[in-house]
């Protein structure tokens, strides 16, 4: 019934976010009849990116809320009834368009396959959101940001978080369905925003590829993508690859007959870029690559401006609010460039240093891409060289930049195409050669076996995964309380401390992946003003007075992380145990005694 309830939630909003998406992009239809074959003329691309530049208007409208101190529950749930209310108007016209498609060829015995396949794949990963938030980067800003947003109404700057000066465009969506939904919905949202890359890249590659070529793709982007917590990497992707899309039919309109390209899916696709660099900044490593794109097609300065205007309207808020108060647009990381706040020169070497620390190799399902320019689509297929450019490009910035596994996934929808195209290539010549050099092995059932063995293979490790996720889900307060113990370090200090609230404010040491659960701000991080280094090595006396001074009266440590503070010489004169589970323990700060 858990998971039933939060997705019919889930396919609720997402209704209303369609229903806002087709509404506003009504236009986008307008004009000669769409040429059968193109991306414009394909209503399920259309569908899927009326969902998304529907989510994108929430974001929008949550924005506008949020700077004028209007986010609460009663204005969000106006939007929404408003946004159903467009939707069920919009339904039949919508459903007729469907209805109106040519018919598809019929499957062959490999693509029927091959759906099913993605079925069991889409199954799996349905599940994978519903579990209790645990995962470190949600625990540490994500959802905090979300939940003191929510409770204030306001978009503000919470300097106890690791990055309060981020662009939040998409933990918008979070803050507003946490007094509704509570905390896995933001799960939800998050996963829908890969759901709904899947089905934009899958009708890319079933128009310039093949189905079977598509299948894969999207069965390679929901086993790769992250889809059990509330980042917003996949929402970044969506919007990325909306963008392509839109990006793509622009550039398709204006070659049927040499005329002017529309400027509409100029705006729209500069709209979700905008969209994307208001969520988190590595969007804007895209810029110069689609930037050139355009310009080589379009000089008018017209649809340019507009297509500004669109790029500007969702993120120019955080970085003109950054470059207001900080000086930093980019904030902290064009600290180099523009000066240092709220970091300091060791706190940007040190999160370099832990970045490359990180940094490996992308994932193996990736690999056959390099292949793609050999294979079979590449001579006749702009698309498909259109997307192995951005593929390219994506990978020279990652390698350049970081080399950190997450910092991809704004590529993976399109990576994940080209490396089904790729693994398709690899497979068409293996059996190029095994009918030319062993072709006992290519007849009778022997090729039908290979496959179902593979299929075999893929259903046990989606059983797994699935089972493995399954488990967590805790439908009720209890299973909850008892999987929150289990996976969050010093849950049941936390929850002391968030049950017992005092006026004084609490620092923390070494856990930042538990501290969303501590219920109110925490300060103290590797980084920043409250920065560890600046604490935690002084002597207990002076380690208590600077704390006082500056408003604690609590502080909770990782013990076993952080053995050297409470074991400090005149440590229990100054500091006492008010809570303790395993090595973490939370002490109140007393005041000097003569």
């Amino acid at each position: 019934m858990f998971a039933a309830q939060h997705i019919a939630a889930l396919a609720l909003f997402l209704w209303a976010a369609w229903g806002v998406g087709d509404l506003v992009g009504a236009r986008l239809r307008a004009g000669p009849p769409a040429r059968h074959g193109t991306a414009r003329g394909d209503a399920w691309l259309g569908l899927a990116l009326s969902c998304a530049l529907g989510i994108g208007v929430f974001v929008l409208l949550l924005q506008g809320l949020g700077i004028v101190g209007w986010l609460r529950p009663a204005a969000t749930m106006a939007l929404l009834l408003a946004a159903l209310a467009a939707a069920a108007m919009r339904t039949p016209a919508a459903w007729r368009r469907l209805r109106a498609g040519p018919p598809a060829p019929a499957p062959t015995l490999a693509e029927r396959t091959m759906r099913w396949v993605v079925a069991g794949a889409v199954v799996v990963c349905l599940v994978e959101p519903l579990s209790p938030p645990f995962a470190f980067d949600e625990m540490m800003y994500h959802l905090p940001w979300a939940r003191e947003t929510a409770l204030s109404g306001r978009i503000g700057i919470h300097d106890w978080l690791r990055y309060p000066w981020f662009p939040y465009n998409y933990n918008l969506l979070y803050a507003a369905a946490l007094p509704w939904m509570g905390d896995v919905f933001p799960h939800l949202l998050h996963a829908l925003a890969g759901w709904l890359s899947a089905l934009v890249v899958y009708r890319l590659a079933v128009l310039y590829t093949d189905r079977i070529v598509a299948g894969m793709a999207v069965v390679i982007l929901l086993a790769v993508g992250e889809y059990a917590n509330a980042l917003i990497d996949m929402a970044v992707a969506l919007f990325v690859v909306a963008a392509c899309a839109a990006l793509w039919i622009w550039q398709e309109e204006g070659d049927g007959d040499g005329g002017a390209r529309p400027t509409r899916w100029l705006v729209l696709a500069a709209f979700f870029l905008g969209v994307a660099a208001g969520s988190k900044y590595q969007a804007l490593t895209f810029l110069p690559l689609l930037g050139l794109w355009v310009l080589w097609r379009e000089r008018r300065p017209g649809p340019l401006a507009l297509g500004l205007a669109a790029f500007l309207l969702p993120c120019i808020y955080w970085y003109a609010r950054n470059s207001l108060q900080t000086g930093d647009p980019f904030n902290p990381i064009g600290a180099r460039v523009f000066g240092f706040t709220n970091w300091n020169p060791a706190d940007y070497q040190q999160q370099l240093d832990d970045v490359r620390a990180h940094a490996s190799l992308p994932n193996v399902m990736f690999w056959a891409l390099l292949v793609v320019p050999f294979g079979v689509f590449w001579k006749a297929r702009p698309a498909v060289r259109a997307a192995f450019a951005f593929g390219v490009w994506s990978l020279v910035v990652w390698v350049l930049t970081s080399r950190y596994p997450r910092y991809m996934m704004a590529s993976f929808p399109i990576l994940a195409w080209l490396g089904a195209m790729g693994w398709r290539q690899l497979y068409l010549w293996g059996a190029g050669l095994v009918r030319s050099r062993a072709p006992g092995l290519a007849g009778g059932r022997r090729p039908a076996m290979a496959a179902g063995a593979l299929v075999a293979v893929l259903a046990a490790a989606g059983l797994s995964r699935f089972a493995a996720h399954w488990r967590i889900i805790s439908p009720t307060p209890q299973t909850r309380e008892a999987f929150l113990r289990q996976q969050v370090p010093g849950y049941e200090v936390l929850s002391y401390l968030r049950a017992h609230p005092v006026p004084d404010k609490l620092y923390q040491v070494v856990l930042n992946d538990a501290l969303y659960y501590a219920g109110v701000p925490a300060w103290g991080d590797v980084f920043g003003p409250y920065r560890y280094a600046d604490y935690v090595y002084l002597p207990a006396d002076e380690l208590a007075r600077k704390l006082a001074a500056q408003g604690f009266g609590r502080i909770v440590i990782r013990t076993d992380l952080a053995p050297y503070i409470h074991t400090k010489p005149g440590f229990d004169r100054r500091f006492q145990l008010i809570a303790e589970q395993g090595s973490v323990k939370a002490y109140r700060i007393l005041p000097a005694t003569p």
